[in-house]
């Protein structure tokens, strides 16, 4: 006996055993196998190998066989496309079927099956469906179009389809109608360019007929298009509305929104003078109010769309405030939004309602609930001025229950109410002050921080709360971080005598030992108010605040628009407009309610239009001279570069006292009443003042005023004539003019000061910020007599290139700043590079031409020198003037060739060629760099040398 029996069996395996079935002569023996087969494809196993024996029981008349197979054929035709072919027969007989159900069935089939090679044979039948006698037939044809629309649509719109689609919303039938209506829709979602739905007041009407008569389904397809409609005139928004109003008492919430959505659209054009206005406004009340009884999750989206609704329209829900208050089983997400809406909607005459109502949500279980009624009762607060008084007293019965989250979210809220009635409600800050301690949570700590720094002179013992909050700065959020900052610098401008540790301990914190960059401007900023312009720091500082809106959290009104556009869908539930969430361009289109008619309100939009635009328009050139703010900004005010430290001779160049002065003045100024305090506190860095400000002072200031000496050892060239760089209106009095020079290797800035205040001007001194090449004085600015009224002083200060470099932008900018015995000033002014041209710049022949072949051509810059007469002689010796050295001078075609070289004090060399053509006043010079941003600013010096 061999082996094989072992290899061989009778059962034939499954799909053996069911193609069998397949071919049996049975009718009912095939609807079974039929069924077999979809039951194995339906939990996944792979029937493909059926595909012909299934494709052959397609000739049937059993409707159910058909439907069966054709389930099939959908599922499998794109893994066959060769075999789905063998398909097409069946379906063209199918589409000519005396039962209109098997002509729907296999249109509907054809329009699922996305096989690019079959869709060509499905033109004929599908063209014969849209043209069908029978409804059904016409209606499954129209979502048909749509499909194949998404398949292939240059085909569609070849065969003339399109134009099939829109005969049939003049269709008798209403069903017809709708789905042609949602076809269009589709494909004008997907082409949002072509004017596919051309409504017309004609089109329209017909749509109106058919809305009565459609399922619920046909009815949102309408709704949604007419909601696109933009109405000639008020009166066909007027009767549009009238004929859609009776569907806001639909059963199907979808339709009830989209009938809303069309009714909100349409009222913008309606005067509010109308009584049909006035009509409208009370029909649209109870059918949201319904929507509330659905279910939670139906609820939601209800009051997701109600809260749109009701900040376009509050007077539609105004006197539905109950069916908002919360019930014990709502789930939290329903709840968060009641109480929203509530607040919206809260208002006098119903504030004692939903003020009682809050009272009892503070004391619920739910956390998250809890916080935001606590909230809600300070936006009542701020909303209602009446109910102020009440709101108060309400968080301070809250607090008083020591529930430790409703305490903070009290303190959040009692700190806007301040904002918005000043000098009113001061005297529950003691209450406050008692729970300082239990406050743990950033927004909670830094609304107490705020509010003891801004009624500070009303706490007896402000600094030491404030000092408490000190002790773990760096474990604290930056939010607290920053308000701690403020608050102590408020408390220093109203009581300076006993605070001035504590400041200097908080901006030592916020600049020294600081990584994050918003802490460090802040700080550095408060630092340079209160040592350079007390006075103006008072008024920073402590400047009036504006009263705060009572709506903080509405929705941007063009946005607001856009989303009213967008009721029922997704959009109205994010509240974000479809492009923030919906993947590519493709179906986005913007949409904006109609223009306001009849009435004198205008969208709020254009208003704000303008002044955006302007804004965008300014070019981001260097701040303007004595502009503090551009200073301040680009002052780089990090630790020190390694550098000779402050040396005991920078007290006799007159170690500028810059912080000192400032800060002494604020101690003897009225701000607190208090006596002088003579010297001690903020005083410059060196010897002859033991540092009471230490480290903070050496290195954070060090290097902008760091007035040490260390002359630079740095032919005539060409001196600028002397400009206004700082005009007496913006520094008090001080008149700055001035030029930069070069001479034998020496480079000096040349200034006039005039005197135009009425007071005597004494104690100057000047300092550079970092900048491109390191310019820096190189000795003190000597005014050796003090400086009358009406009297000018000219000067000549040397310059060295050995102070701190930062690029700039533009690179030739340098600011300055020039302190005299009343203030500091800034200003900053552009230097010609030229004077950063060293005597040392002539290349040797060969090494100009392996430079110049070995600089990449990118680098090469071209630009023309125009109205310049000079010849190629005259051009280069005035050139050499100014340390640009001629290499070599060649003549070719008539034209002269110069080549030359220079070199910038940092060793930058830049080779150039210039050529010149006798009768033409225009130059042409090249210039090639390894530093190609020099090359704008040498083409400058070039100009201004030639012309002058």
């Amino acid at each position: 006996m061999t082996d094989s029996k072992y290899f061989t069996t009778t059962k034939k395996g499954e799909i053996f055993e069911l193609k069998a079935e397949l071919n049996s002569d049975k009718k009912e023996k095939k609807k079974e196998a039929v069924k077999k087969v979809i039951a194995s494809m339906t939990v996944g196993k792979d029937v493909s190998a059926l595909f012909p024996d299934v494709v052959n029981c397609m000739q049937t008349d059993n409707l159910e066989l058909k439907k069966l197979v054709y389930l099939y054929l959908m599922n499998y035709a794109k893994s066959q496309p060769d075999m789905a072919i063998m398909a097409v027969n069946t379906f063209v007989k199918d589409c000519e079927d005396p039962n209109p159900l098997i002509r729907a069935l296999a249109v509907r089939t054809m329009g699922c099956i996305r096989v690019d090679k079959i869709t060509e044979y499905l033109c004929e039948p599908l063209r014969k469906c849209l043209k069908d006698e029978d409804p059904y037939v016409r209606k499954t044809a129209a979502v048909c179009v749509a499909k194949l629309h998404d398949i292939n649509a240059q085909l569609v719109e070849d065969q003339g389809f399109l134009d099939t689609l829109k005969d049939l919303i003049s269709d008798s039938n209403p069903m017809v109608v709708a789905n042609a209506v949602a076809a269009l829709s589709e494909i004008a979602e997907s082409h949002p360019s072509s004017n596919l739905l051309d409504l017309n007041p004609q089109s329209i009407n017909k749509l109106l007929t058919a809305l009565n008569e459609c399922t619920e389904w046909g009815q949102i397809f309408i709704l949604d298009c007419l909601a696109n409609y933009m109405p000639k005139d008020d009166r066909e928004a007027q009767s549009i509305c009238e004929r859609v109003t009776p569907r806001l008492s639909h059963a199907n919430s979808a339709v009830v929104l989209s009938a809303v959505k069309v009714l909100m659209k349409f009222m913008e054009m309606l005067s509010k003078d109308l009584d049909y206005y006035g009509t409208l406004l009370k029909k649209l009340a109870p059918p949201l109010v319904t929507l509330l009884s659905a279910e939670p999750e139906l609820q939601y989206v209800a009051l997701r769309n109600i809260n749109l609704i009701v900040q376009k329209r509050p007077e539609i829900l105004k006197h539905e405030m109950k069916v908002f208050f919360v019930k014990y089983n709502d789930p939290i997400y329903v709840k968060l939004e009641k109480l929203d809406i509530m607040i919206r909607l809260a208002s006098q005459a119903n504030i004692a309602q939903v003020l009682a109502e809050l009272k009892e949500y503070a004391t619920e279980v739910d956390v998250d609930f809890v916080r935001k009624a606590v909230r809600a009762i300070g936006r009542c607060a701020i909303k209602v001025e009446q109910s102020a008084e009440r709101c108060v007293s309400t968080l301070l019965d809250l607090i008083q229950t020591k529930v430790n989250y409703v305490v903070q979210e009290a303190i959040v809220v009692i700190k806007d109410i301040f904002r918005k009635y000043p000098n009113k409600y001061e005297s529950v800050i003691a209450t406050l002050c008692e729970n300082l301690d239990s406050l743990d949570e950033p927004e909670a700590r830094a609304a107490m921080i705020w509010i003891v720094g801004e009624y500070a002179e009303r706490i007896d013992n402000a600094d030491e709360l404030l000092e408490s909050f000190l002790e773990g700065f760096h474990d604290e959020s930056t939010q607290v971080q920053l308000q701690l900052l403020t608050a102590i610098v408020k408390l220093f401008l109203k009581k300076p005598t006993e605070t001035q540790e504590l400041v200097q301990q908080v901006l030592s914190l916020a600049t020294q030992d600081s990584d994050n960059p918003d802490l460090r401007d802040r700080g550095y900023i408060y630092w340079r108010l209160l040592s350079t312009d007390p006075v103006a720091a008072k008024e920073v500082v402590l400047a009036e605040k504006p009263l705060i809106s009572e709506e903080t959290d509405l929705i941007e009104p063009t946005l607001l628009d856009e989303l009213i556009c967008y009721i029922g869908t997704l959009a109205s539930v994010y509240h974000k407009p479809p492009s923030a969430f919906v993947e590519g361009s493709r179906g986005v289109v913007h949409k904006s309610l109609p223009p306001r008619t009849g009435s004198s309100e205008s969208a709020e939009s254009p208003e704000a239009a303008p002044s955006a635009g302007q804004a965008a328009e300014q070019p981001a050139v260097i701040p303007a001279q004595g502009d503090l703010l551009g200073d301040l900004l680009n002052l780089d005010l990090g630790p020190p570069v390694s550098g000779p430290p402050l040396a005991a001779s920078s007290v006799q160049m007159g170690a500028v006292d810059l912080l000192g002065g400032g800060l002494d003045s604020l101690l003897r100024s009225d701000v607190g009443g208090s006596p002088a305090m003579g010297g001690s506190g903020f005083t410059a860095p060196g010897p002859a003042a033991p540092a009471a400000m230490g480290a903070p002072l050496g290195s954070g200031l060090g290097d902008l005023f760091d007035l040490t000496g260390g002359v630079g050892t740095l032919s005539g060239s060409y001196v600028a004539p002397k400009t206004v760089w700082l005009p007496a209106m913006k520094a008090k009095g001080l008149e700055i003019s001035g030029t930069f020079s070069r001479q034998v290797g020496s480079i000096s800035m040349d200034l006039v000061l005039t005197n135009k205040a009425l007071q005597v001007m004494s104690d100057f001194a000047i300092q550079f910020n970092r900048n491109s090449f390191g310019l820096a004085p190189a000795a003190p600015l000597q005014v050796h007599a003090p400086l009358a009224p009406n009297q000018s002083v000219e000067i000549s200060l040397p310059l060295n290139t050995v102070g701190s470099v930062m690029k700039m932008d533009p690179l030739n900018n340098l600011q300055v700043a020039v302190k005299n015995n009343i203030d500091v000033f800034y200003f900053s002014t552009l230097y010609p590079l030229h004077i950063l041209f060293v005597e040392d710049g002539k290349m040797e022949r060969q090494m100009f031409l392996a430079t110049w072949k070995d600089i990449p051509n990118e680098n090469e810059a071209q630009f023309q020198i125009k109205d310049c007469s000079l010849n190629a002689d005259a051009v280069s010796s005035k050139l050499q003037g100014s340390n640009i050295f001629t290499i070599a001078k060649r003549n070719v075609e008539g034209q002269d060739m110069l080549y030359q070289s220079l070199k910038l004090t940092n060793g930058i060399w830049v080779l150039a060629e210039l050529r010149i053509q006798p009768s033409n006043p225009s130059f042409t010079l090249s210039l090639k760099c390894r530093a190609p941003e020099v090359s704008q600013y040498v083409y400058q010096a070039y100009d201004a040398i030639l012309k002058n």
